[in-house]
């Protein structure tokens, strides 16, 4: 009876792998939804955009993305966190979504480590101070100087939380005030910026970089720790305002729902880095808006988010900025 009993749970074991397999590999069957956290025409969307066209043609199913903005990005990524573990909702998510959000908010309404299953890392990007043409500084080191002679009259947007932290770390290594303007999205911040409603915006490449381009803002620093290839002859930070170790950068990945299998896991992950090495994509994004393209392994990803947990940590602690 015994030996009866070991062989049928061998068996049953065996067909839910081959069912597993099976499943694993009629996937995917139906068109994936793909959240963004963000509004249309901000960075993230324009990294989830080029990824999923992408990625679709390698799944052989498109990848509809639904655009889910609001409460700097959480609102998107816990539909995300609560969604069926079959592999059809996916996030797009940031060190703002899946890094930074339990240093910065005291309700977090998901796990970032345990509610998702990491896919792959897809890119980072530095971002660039940037003022309204108006404004009368014209290198960082005179908007220091500026900021110290009007405490508090210099208003600086910000739409995440890679947009806030750097500008609010920035302001605290320089010894000036600053006033904090929320935004829902980017575009409408950049409008803003233009306008001259807000004087400051710290944003990556990929919102900033054609208006600088274009001469509807001025370009001040990059917050890397060098000089970004697609913008050569703007400073970094550091340098330009003589605040040595300052750094913050963004960057983009993708989540599965926690518990999704390790098949599906593996199918998304071969997509994303067959994406990663097109050529579109790699001009898009990389020669374009300044972005390095790297994708992972699931585990990478896993480790890079607990490591980045603890790294804005720091960062909001050094900006001494209090919890949401």
């Amino acid at each position: 009876m015994v030996r009866m009993f070991s062989r049928l749970a061998a068996a049953a074991i065996l067909g839910l792998g081959m069912a597993g397999a099976a499943f694993a590999q009629a996937y995917p069957s139906k068109p994936i939804r793909a959240i963004v956290p963000f509004a249309a025409g901000s960075a993230t969307d324009t990294v989830a955009r080029m990824f999923a066209a992408s990625m679709s043609q390698t799944l052989g199913q498109p990848i509809v993305i639904d655009n889910r903005p609001g409460a700097n990005g959480l609102i998107g990524a816990d539909a995300v966190a609560k969604a069926d573990a079959d592999g059809y909702t996916l996030l797009f998510g940031t060190n703002s979504t899946n890094a930074a959000a339990p240093a910065l908010f005291r309700t977090v309404p998901f796990d970032h480590e345990r509610d998702f299953a990491p896919v792959s890392f897809l890119a980072s990007v530095p971002l660039i101070v940037a003022v309204n043409n108006d404004f009368p500084a014209r290198t960082l080191a005179e908007l220091v100087a500026y900021a110290k002679a009007n405490p508090g009259r210099v208003n600086f947007a910000a739409s995440s939380a890679s947009q806030r932290v750097s500008t609010e770390m920035f302001a605290t290594m320089a010894g000036i005030q600053l006033t904090f303007v929320p935004y829902r999205a980017s575009p409408a911040a950049m409008t803003d910026l233009i306008g001259g409603t807000v004087q400051l915006f710290t944003a990556d490449l990929a919102v900033t970089l054609p208006q600088v381009r274009g001469n509807r803002v001025r370009g001040l620093a990059v917050t890397s720790a060098q000089r970004s290839p697609q913008i050569p002859e703007l400073p970094t930070v550091a340098e330009a305002a003589n605040l040595p170790g300052y750094e913050l950068i963004a960057w983009f990945g993708l989540f599965a729902p926690a518990r999704t299998s390790p098949e599906i896991v593996a199918r998304l992950n071969a997509a994303v880095r067959t994406a990663a090495e097109s050529a579109e994509v790699r001009e898009r994004l990389g020669t374009n808006l300044g972005m390095q393209i790297a994708s992972s392994s699931p585990a990478e990803l896993a480790v890079r988010v607990r490591e980045e947990a603890a790294k804005w940590a720091r960062a909001v602690e050094a900006a001494r900025m209090e919890k949401e």
